[in-house]
């Protein structure tokens, strides 16, 4: 039996096979998840991605921007699955001028959808998911980067990041009743393409070599698709507004 066998899941935010949410779609169908894709502007290359998985799942197209695709979101998942028990939201943008040392001169209208879309998107994406989970509930997992501290070159992305953990903790208070789980996993620097849009990425990437007591190796996602499949499964039932880290003990190190 796999760790999520029976368990239907909605994936956003796979772009190629480097994405950490594909390592997450290929081990949840490994360990027996039925998968349902999202993709959003290039959806020829999200199918085209989705088709490297061990079988291929449908892929919806979302903007998390557009109410009209989260309004009818739910009726495009039962197209393919009678309901979910978990959401992963893998989302996150923000303008080039959001990032990169340019934190005073970056106008509202920038950082409003820098937040929009890496922060206020998990509740957008929640309430829309809601029909689809059963009364027993179920878990939403968001990934993050620790947003504790101020990075380098990360700016308005970094606030962004503070505002989706502060978000998931609102969201964990909202939907306990409906034994709905929020948790945010916040991961080591990872090679993905989004990661190395960001200007300075390397800077991350150094500051985790040799001071990360368990080492972190940057080109393999495996280790948090892992911890998302675990949050995903039946074996954390009390554990809600949590942020768990998976960066190899990084945060937890001082100079």
């Amino acid at each position: 039996m796999g760790l999520l066998d029976g368990k239907r899941l909605l994936v956003t935010g796979v772009i190629t096979d480097a994405s950490i949410a594909f390592s997450i779609a290929r081990l949840a169908q490994q360990e027996g998840a039925t998968v349902v894709l999202t993709g959003f502007g290039r959806m020829s290359l999200v199918e085209r991605v989705a088709r490297r998985l061990p079988e291929p799942p449908p892929v919806i197209e979302l903007d998390v921007a557009d109410a009209g695709h989260l309004e009818s979101l739910a009726d495009q998942v039962r197209e393919h699955v009678d309901g979910i028990d978990g959401v992963v939201h893998a989302i996150g943008f923000a303008p080039a001028s959001c990032l990169g040392g340019g934190f005073l001169d970056a106008p509202w209208e920038d950082v409003a959808t820098a937040v929009q879309i890496s922060a206020y998107s998990l509740k957008s994406l929640a309430t829309a998911a809601l029909p689809l989970f059963p009364e027993s509930g179920g878990s939403i997992i968001g990934l993050d980067f620790d947003a504790r501290v101020a990075w380098p070159a990360y700016d308005w992305m970094g606030v962004a990041k503070a505002a989706l953990e502060s978000t998931s903790r609102y969201l964990a208070r909202e939907l306990g009743p409906r034994h709905i789980r929020v948790n945010l996993i916040a991961a080591g620097p990872i090679r993905t393409m989004a990661a190395k849009s960001i200007p300075g990425f390397s800077m991350f990437e150094d500051a985790w070599d040799g001071r990360a007591p368990l080492g972190w190796d940057n080109t393999d996602a495996d280790p948090v698709a892992r911890s998302t499949l675990a949050l995903l499964s039946d074996w954390f039932p009390a554990t809600t507004g949590e942020l768990l880290h998976v960066d190899g003990g990084f945060h937890a190190m001082g100079v």
